[in-house]
């Protein structure tokens, strides 16, 4: 049976634009057609057996270009990551410098374990090469001696004791882990289908009065608009000072009927005084706005807010407005979150949503919108729509002053104040309404450094929380399930549960367990749950679907700074009280300057005009500085221990464990390498 060409041809599928190689004359041509019936394809398929050839010639010739092109950005990002490092530092460099040489158990910890990992590895492979494979009941110890001999025997007593001694205990860890997976899972779960249940029914609060209706704007009566006091709490933040202010100061509220206070912590005399001066220029242009600048720096956050609630003033404004120095609300903020508080007066915080300016800067402000948008649009509007309780953010967000008054204030005892003062305020009876469709911009970390420091200062505050305030949780007049709620779901499964399994089920154990292949972890623990996890994570930011396997990679790489930070928290080792003001960039986009210098006040007398035309002039000549990198050797530990163990697992042909070991290993890293996100001043 003959098989031609021609008929060869005819069965292949059409794959992309079809290309012929007419060979009828020396100068040769290259015609594309558009469909595989074209006519001409036809003609010409058996005029010449030739044809073929110079088509696999001219698809090496494009292979040979995609290769060299792979290879030329394979060599620049080696110089990228070659420059970046050998101007690298470590974040422990400064603690050595100051003479602080204490010894990390942590990262000592890491370290063990990976020459633990290292040994077992050439202990496996020694037996691989010489085909000692058998289990522990077909253990037999050679009776000649000799270095094999030796060898084997220090072999078979590894397998006999890890069977033994090592593989029950780690398993036991695994299904503790795996429990607390699914409980956290399931948790998950029920949020998402809370929100989708929100968004199925469009249930949102509904205020029940309004603002400013018997108002009489040319007559200037505005009693109907309620005293607002609105505090900007800032500590050497001259990048973002200037947005902030002029934000605030265009909040369309009356002039009478609303006072700014720009909380000032700075420490740099330069910043204090272009804050000053920033406040000195919106006062004379009609804003009311006060500058005040604490002589005792105590407290942080906290203080500066508790200092600045200590002013004789405070007890004229009925509302607390409060803005983190690079927030910037829209002029209709007060009218949207206001009109809340009205007709129910058990109402003691509105909460109102965040929206990022710099989400698509880089992977790392992308990866941070994917969790953020989950917290606000899922775990914060479910909690506020059926439990009336969620943690308050600290910024972007109005209390009544009578709330705070009867939960005691702002105290400094811990790292997180914001969520201190929503606990206590929740356990005097007060309810919380959110409002997701509300939005106040600001900005997301763009260095690894800065987002390092925040995370561990929000995951170390909670642990310092839960034990100060377990006992008045306790002790507390409201209900049983609200009482569980706090102690099970809010602190124990959200705060602690979480970071322990994380970093414990997939950055020890899993690699743990190439080496102690007796204990097993199922392919849907290590691969399906987390992936669909992280698909409902994602949800709320559909736009971040391609980075789905970064963002998960990127979560687990997290937890060991979540894990550190939570340890310290729940002990009160050293880290646990430190306070970094996370470094922002003022990435306030021009037109979104612009816009805000072209809206025209709907109320002349409600507040002043603004006068941005030095800040836009700033923002576009912005001199840059020089940068540096750093090294995070837990990262980097970690990193080659979940490679040595990606490598073990090629001996016993683990498909899914090996690459999750491999991909997880070069996230490790990047990220200890510093390779994610800006480089720090």
């Amino acid at each position: 049976m003959g098989f031609e060409l021609k008929d060869w041809l005819s069965r292949e599928s059409y794959r992309g634009t079809p290309v012929v190689v007419k060979m009828e004359n020396p100068n040769w041509s290259m015609l594309e057609l558009e469909s595989p019936g074209d006519p001409l394809l036809d003609k010409g398929r058996g005029k010449n057996a030739k044809q073929l050839t110079w088509v696999l010639l001219l698809k090496a010739h494009r292979a040979a270009g995609c290769l060299t092109s792979i290879a030329s950005a394979t060599w620049g990002l080696g110089s990228t990551i070659r420059r970046r490092i050998s101007a690298a530092s470590s974040p422990d460099d400064a603690v050595f410098a100051s003479g602080k040489k204490r010894r990390n158990r942590f990262y000592s910890c890491i370290k063990a374990s990976l020459f633990l990992a290292l040994l077992m590895l050439v202990f496996e492979v020694a037996a691989y090469l010489k085909g000692w494979h058998f289990s522990a009941p077909h253990l037999h110890f050679p009776s000649s001696f000799g270095l094999q001999s030796l060898l084997h025997s220090v072999y078979s007593s590894w397998v006999l004791f890890r069977v033994e001694y090592i593989a029950p205990l780690l398993q036991l860890l695994a299904d503790v882990c795996i429990i607390l997976f699914l409980i956290q899972s399931l948790d998950r779960l029920i949020l998402c289908l809370g929100c989708f249940w929100i968004r199925f029914k469009k249930i949102k609060p509904v205020p029940k009065g309004e603002i400013g209706v018997n108002t009489d704007l040319e007559g200037g009566n505005n009693a109907d608009f309620p005293m607002v006091l609105v505090q900007i709490p800032m500590c050497n933040e001259k990048e973002v000072y200037q947005q902030s202010i002029a934000a605030v100061c265009n909040l369309d509220w009356p002039k009478e009927r609303i006072l700014v206070q720009i909380l000032d912590d700075s420490d740099d005399p330069t910043t204090q005084l272009l804050i000053r001066e920033e406040v000195e220029k919106w006062k004379q242009n009609g804003a009311n706005i006060v500058y005040r600048h604490r002589v005792l720096r105590e407290g942080y956050k906290a203080g500066n807010l508790k200092s600045a609630m200590s002013c004789s003033y405070v007890e004229d404004y009925e509302f607390i407005a409060i803005f983190d120095a690079d927030f910037q609300p829209f002029p209709d903020f007060l009218k949207r979150t206001i009109p809340h508080f009205k007709d129910n007066l058990e109402v003691g915080l509105v909460q109102a949503r965040w929206s990022f300016v710099n989400k698509d800067e880089n992977l790392l402000t992308r990866l941070q919108n994917v969790n953020l948008a989950f917290h606000f649009e899922v775990e914060q509007q479910v909690n506020g729509i059926f439990l009336n309780f969620f943690g308050f953010n600290g910024t972007a967000g109005v209390w009544r002053r009578k709330a705070l008054e009867e939960s005691g204030g702002w105290l400094e005892r811990t790292t997180v104040e914001d969520m201190d003062i929503a606990v206590r305020a929740h356990l005097q009876g007060w309810k919380f309404i959110y409002l997701n469709d509300v939005e106040c911009q600001c900005e997301l970390p763009e260095s690894y450094e800065a987002y390092r420091k925040q995370q561990h200062r929000w995951h170390s505050g909670p642990m310092q929380l839960f034990r100060l305030c377990l006992p008045d949780i306790i002790r507390s007049k409201i209900g049983v399930w609200k009482k569980a709620n706090l102690i099970f779901l809010f602190f124990l499964l959200r705060k602690l549960i979480l970071p322990f399994y994380s970093f414990t089920l997939f950055c020890i154990i899993l690699p743990m367990t190439m080496f102690v292949p007796e204990a097993e972890l199922p392919a849907w623990v290590v691969c399906y749950i987390p992936a669909t996890m992280s698909i409902l994570n994602i949800l709320p930011a559909p736009k971040s679907f391609p980075f789905l396997v970064p963002y998960l990679l990127f979560e687990n790489t997290m937890s060991v700074t979540k894990f550190n930070a939570m340890i310290s928290g729940l002990f009160q080792l050293g880290s646990a009280y430190e306070w970094v003001v996370t470094k922002k960039l003022g990435r306030s986009s021009e037109g979104d300057l612009v816009g805000l210098l072209e809206k025209e006040p709907k109320h002349k007398r409600g507040f002043s005009e603004p006068n941005l035309d030095s800040l836009i002039r700033d923002q576009a000549t912005k001199k840059p500085k020089k940068k540096r990198n750093m090294i995070y050797r837990k990262e980097l530990a970690l990193a080659l221990l979940l490679l040595t163990a990606a490598a073990r697992s090629l001996l016993s042909a683990q498909g899914i464990h090996f690459y999750f070991l491999l991909f997880q290993g070069v996230s490790f890293l990047v990220v200890g390498l510093d390779l994610i996100g800006e480089q720090v001043d």
